[in-house]
C-alpha cells in the first residue's frame, strides 16, 4: 500500500467527508501523534466563493487556543488543495450521545455546560462568536472532555463596529434579537444558544420545536417554552435567565458562573501556554492568481446561490415542470426531485432546516447547500441527501435535492414528506384552466 506523505503527516483512510471536503485520519512522523487532515481543493473553494469563509475560520482556530476548543496545528498547501491539520478528536458529538442515550443525568450535564461556557467564554476574550453553536458541533474527546468545533459560521471583530447584523446559525439555538435582523451582541446571542444546548442535554429534546417556521419564530421571540418536572429548581431557575428574550436583562457569562448550581463541582480548565499568533500566513496559503476574492454567505455581504446559466436550464428542464418543451411525457415529473420557490434563499434554507430537523435528521448548511442525514424511516440503514439552493432568475430559486446514501424507495418517501411540510416556501405553477381563464380576459378587455 503505498502511504501519501503531507509534509510531516502520513496520510491515511478518510474518516468523514462533507459537501466540498474529505476529513483523513494522518500520523505526525515525528512525534507519532495521531491527526485530522482536512483536504480542500482550490479549484472548489475558488468555484462556490468560498476562499474567504475558510479563511476566516482558519484565523479564528488559531486565536482561540484553548482546551475545550477543537485545536488546529498547522496549514499546508499545494498547487492543488489546502490541508488543515486539527486535533484528532475521537468520541464524536455530543449530539449522538443524546441521540442514542436520550437526556443525560443533571451531573452529566452540568459538567458538560461547564466545559461549554468555559470554551465559549475564551472565544468571547478572543472576540470571536461562534454564531452556531448546537450539540452536532461539540465533539468528545477520548477522556469524554468536551471540544467545541466547526466555526465556519463565526465572527471576528471589525474595528469600530459593535453589533452583529447577519441572521446565521440554526433556528431552533438562534436568539430571538439574531431572528429580528437588527443589531445584535455576539456574545449575548451565544449566551443564548448555551441555554438551549443545557436544556437539550438535562431534557433529550429542544426547548424550542415547531415544523413551521413562522410559529417557531413566535415561540423563541416570546420564549414560549417550559421545564419537565426533572429539572431541579437551581437547573430551571439558571435556564429561564439564559433563555430570557430580551438581551439587556439576559444573564451574562460572568454570572452564570457565580450561579449556585453552575458552580456544583466545577474545576476551571487550565489554560494552554501563551503563545504568539501569527494570522498574516493565512492569506498566503491562499494566494492564487485566477481567485477573486468575494465575501462568505455569513458575512457582510452575502453573495447569495450559484445561477444557473441556459445550458444548466436544459439539462434540469424535467425537474423544473417544462418537460412539454422536449415532449418527454406526462410520467416524466413522477419522480421530481427539484422544486421552484419564489421566497428569498435564507428563508427556504432555514424552512428546509427546520423541517429536516423535525423529521429526526442532522442538517449541515455551507455556502446554500444543505447535508441532510441520519437514520431511515425503518431506522434500519444509514440515509443522506444533499439539498442546493440555485438561482433561475431574480424572483425564481430551485431547490436540487439528490440522494447520497440510502435506497430509492426510502429516498421517495422522504422526498414526499419532506415536501408536504414546505407548501408555504414551494411555488407552483397556474393550472391549465386557470391559464386558459386569463387568456379569455385579456382577449376580452383588448
Amino acid at each position: 500500500m503505498v502511504v501519501r506523505k503531507v509534509g510531516k503527516y502520513e496520510v491515511g483512510r478518510t474518516i468523514g467527508e462533507g459537501t466540498f471536503a474529505k476529513v483523513k485520519f494522518a500520523q505526525n512522523t515525528e512525534t507519532g501523534e495521531s491527526v485530522a487532515v482536512k483536504v480542500l481543493d482550490r479549484s472548489t473553494i475558488i468555484k462556490h466563493k468560498m476562499a474567504d469563509q475558510i479563511k476566516r475560520e482558519i484565523s479564528i482556530l488559531k486565536l482561540v487556543r484553548h482546551p475545550y476548543i477543537v485545536r488546529l496545528y498547522e496549514v499546508i498547501a499545494s498547487r492543488t488543495k489546502i490541508y488543515i491539520i486539527l486535533e484528532f478528536i475521537t468520541g464524536g458529538e455530543l449530539f449522538d450521545k443524546i441521540a442514542h442515550h436520550g437526556r443525560l443525568s443533571e451531573a452529566e450535564a452540568r459538567k458538560y455546560f461547564q466545559q461549554l461556557i468555559d470554551g465559549v467564554d475564551f472565544c468571547h476574550s478572543k472576540g470571536v462568536y461562534h454564531r452556531d453553536l448546537k450539540p452536532e458541533n461539540l465533539l468528545l474527546d477520548s477522556q469524554g472532555d468536551l471540544k467545541i468545533s466547526d466555526f465556519g459560521l463565526s465572527a471576528l471583530p471589525e474595528q469600530g463596529v459593535s453589533l452583529l447584523r447577519t441572521t446565521c446559525g440554526t433556528p431552533n439555538y438562534v436568539a430571538p434579537e439574531v431572528l429580528a435582523h437588527k443589531g445584535y451582541d455576539g456574545a449575548v446571542a451565544d449566551v443564548w444558544s448555551c441555554g438551549v444546548i443545557l436544556y437539550v442535554l438535562m431534557a433529550g429534546y429542544l426547548p424550542f420545536d415547531d415544523v413551521d417556521l413562522t410559529s417557531l419564530y413566535s415561540k423563541i421571540e416570546r420564549a414560549e417554552f417550559s421545564c419537565p418536572s426533572w429539572f431541579s429548581v437551581g437547573a430551571k431557575s439558571l435556564i429561564q435567565k439564559i433563555l430570557d428574550p430580551n438581551p439587556q436583562t439576559r444573564i451574562t457569562i460572568e454570572q452564570i458562573r457565580s450561579d449556585e448550581w453552575f458552580k456544583k463541582s466545577y474545576a476551571p480548565v487550565g489554560l494552554l501556554d501563551f503563545e504568539d499568533v501569527n494570522l498574516d500566513d493565512v492569506n498566503a496559503v491562499f494566494d492564487d492568481p485566477e481567485e477573486q476574492r468575494e465575501s462568505d454567505p455569513c458575512g457582510n455581504e452575502d453573495m447569495g446561490p450559484l445561477s444557473l446559466n441556459a445550458f444548466d436550464l436544459i439539462i434540469l428542464s424535467q425537474g423544473l415542470n417544462l418537460a412539454t418543451l422536449f415532449d418527454r411525457g406526462k410520467d416524466a415529473m413522477k419522480y421530481q426531485t427539484r422544486f421552484v420557490s419564489q421566497k428569498p434563499a435564507k428563508v427556504v434554507l432555514s424552512s428546509m432546516e427546520v423541517v429536516a430537523q423535525s423529521m429526526g435528521f442532522k442538517t449541515h448548511i455551507r455556502n446554500y447547500k444543505m447535508r441532510v442525514e441520519g437514520l431511515s424511516a425503518s431506522k434500519t440503514a444509514h440515509f443522506s441527501v444533499i439539498l442546493e439552493v440555485y438561482e433561475v432568475a431574480p424572483t425564481f430559486l430551485m431547490v436540487d435535492i439528490q440522494k447520497t446514501a440510502g435506497d430509492a424507495g426510502e429516498y421517495l418517501k422522504f422526498y414526499k414528506n419532506f415536501c408536504s411540510h414546505l407548501d408555504d416556501i414551494i411555488w407552483k405553477p397556474p393550472s391549465e384552466s386557470n391559464k386558459s381563464k386569463v387568456t379569455k380576459t385579456r382577449s376580452k378587455k383588448y
